[in-house]
């Protein structure tokens, strides 16, 4: 699994502002259909309303997440041992 950094904003008539979120998947699109299904349920916007900039793969040292990092790092670690 790959972890990639989503870069984008949202746009509601009464709510205008940028996020940055870190997901864990196999691809990008992968990646920004689990952030447009977060933010439609937690925030209650349409996927309309969020306008999708960057996305990125993020390499292990730069994963902001701490328990995306623990997943990451734990999975590589267990790979290594075998």
């Amino acid at each position: 699994m790959k972890v990639f950094r989503v870069i984008g904003e949202i746009r509601k008539p009464n709510l205008e502002t940028s996020f940055r979120k870190e997901v864990i998947a196999i691809k990008p699109e992968h990646a920004v259909e689990k952030v447009y299904a977060e933010l439609c349920s937690k925030h209650r916007v349409k996927r309309f309303h969020i306008k999708i900039v960057k996305v990125e793969e993020v390499p292990l040292q730069e994963i902001e997440n701490p328990l995306l990092k623990k997943l990451v790092v734990g999975e590589e670690e267990v790979g290594k041992q075998s």
